[in-house]
């Protein structure tokens, strides 16, 4: 527990104090991303706020991280704790740094072009496709000396379901939807001040709650198994819930100056990379269906953006006035700071029945 705390007060420090540099760095760069106006009220005066911002979290969880496992060598006694970085952690973090530099690239087009237009959105999806097949043939193939890997061949729920075995190559392509799509979701969930950083402390803290969790009803933890039947199958249960408790906390210090009027925005490099480390938490935990509800509000987000293109295209009309969602809340007449914190709250909601489900089950076979 101690290096979990550890991990995401250092994550907390740094974004916290390094965010205002990244402002003025960023500012002085002139790396203010192009807004286009589209007849919203919340775009108006956020011409010029510094984008980026997503490189001070990343920099922050990985201090974290770091600072997390210096604090496991001053344990008198480790019975699981790793004092290395794992696989489980090369994955997730090579996940949320890679797919963080595919958003860096759009960023900085969109900067140096001094309009919207960076990357196609065929480019960013190559970029996230290519960097969750790499990271996905290494998390199915690398074995642990306990027989795991970070991937598993069956799809999961709040453990993986036995008759849901998708084969090696299956596996593989279940990873890379799962990444692109749940990055693909914060991404869009990124268009009002704080929204997605503030959706993503819940959901980040919900995976370092579960991460811990699994760590202490581990099955390869003996002391544990000898006496229930009933632990969790997962490779590096500690490591998951550093990364996701740094992560969180670098979050929330990034909130600090995100929050409206935010003076940085995360821009894609922090929302892809987001929504990349979320959808490896989810896989590595074994809760790949469940993070359907645990991240219930990107979920809401992307369909209802689907639902747009699909009736737009096939009909001629839209169901939203605009999408993504919160758009259309803001042409309703509703205020950015109340969507914003209504939005929370439906991401507090699917997090808090998340984690019911995931407590329940847990609770209805572990006596």
């Amino acid at each position: 527990m101690r290096a979990v705390i550890v991990a995401a007060a250092i994550a907390f420090l740094v974004s916290l104090f390094g965010t205002p540099v990244a402002i003025r760095v960023f500012t002085a760069l002139k790396a203010g991303q192009p807004i286009r106006s589209l007849g919203l009220a919340s775009n108006e005066g956020k011409k010029g706020t510094p984008a980026m911002g997503g490189v001070a979290f990343i920099v922050a969880t990985l201090v974290g991280y770091v600072a997390g496992h210096f604090a496991l060598t001053t344990l008198p006694e480790r019975q699981i704790a790793q004092e290395r970085p794992t696989m489980t952690a090369l994955v997730l973090l090579g996940l949320f740094v890679f797919c963080g530099a595919v958003g860096f690239l759009d960023d900085f087009l969109k900067v140096r072009k001094r309009n919207s237009d960076g990357l196609s959105a065929k480019g960013k999806l190559l970029g996230q496709a290519i960097v969750g097949t790499g990271f996905g043939i290494a998390a199915l193939t690398m074995v642990s000396t306990n027989g795991q890997t970070v991937v598993s061949e069956n799809i999961s729920f709040i453990r993986d379901v036995d008759w849901l075995n998708v084969g090696k190559v299956g596996a593989v392509i279940m990873f890379v939807f799962v990444i692109t799509a749940m990055s693909n979701g914060v991404n869009l969930t990124d268009g009002l001040d704080g929204l997605a950083t503030g959706a993503s402390v819940l959901v980040l803290g919900a995976y370092a709650l579960i991460g811990f969790w699994q760590y202490r009803h581990w099955c390869a933890d003996d002391t544990y198994a000898r006496v229930n039947d009933y632990c969790y199958q997962v490779r590096d249960p500690l490591e998951i819930a550093m990364i996701a408790a740094a992560a969180a906390a670098a979050c929330l210090g990034f909130l600090w100056w995100n929050t409206s009027p935010a003076r940085i925005f995360m821009g894609d490099v922090g929302a892809l990379a987001l929504g990349a480390l979320i959808g490896g938490l989810a896989v590595a935990t074994r809760t790949t269906l469940l993070s359907i509800l645990i991240g219930g509000l990107f979920f809401v987000i992307t369909i209802t953006w689907v639902i747009q293109i699909v009736s737009f295209r096939t009909t001629g009309r839209r169901v939203f006035r605009m999408v993504p969602l919160h758009h259309h809340f803001e042409l309703v007449g509703w205020s950015e700071v109340n969507i914003v914190v209504r939005f929370w709250i439906v991401a507090g909601a699917g997090v808090a029945a998340g984690l019911g489900l995931f407590y329940s089950d847990f609770l209805a076979n572990a006596g």
